[in-house]
């Protein structure tokens, strides 16, 4: 693996079937544990918009940057807090 490359979380793999708030803290709990420490991370796959601002909102402090990924428009910045 290269520790340099951005990780890529697929947020429809935290779930099965139809998301639920009330398994949002396993789904958190599962995105920080995929996330590491101070990497780029990237955000893809079907899932709720709800999901997606919680996961961001949870990985913001341990990621360096934040991108959400869609096939229509490739790579959008979220947050990115590299000092270069």
């Amino acid at each position: 693996m290269n520790p340099t490359a951005a990780i890529c979380i697929d947020l429809s793999t935290l779930y099965q079937g139809t998301a639920k708030l009330a398994d949002l803290p396993s789904y958190e709990s599962q995105a920080r544990a995929l996330a590491g420490e101070g990497r780029d991370l990237v955000l893809t796959g079907a899932a709720p918009v709800w999901l997606y601002l919680r996961i961001a909102h949870a990985l913001h402090g341990k990621a360096r940057s934040l991108s959400y990924r869609s096939p229509v428009t490739g790579d959008v910045p979220v947050f990115n807090h590299s000092p270069y």
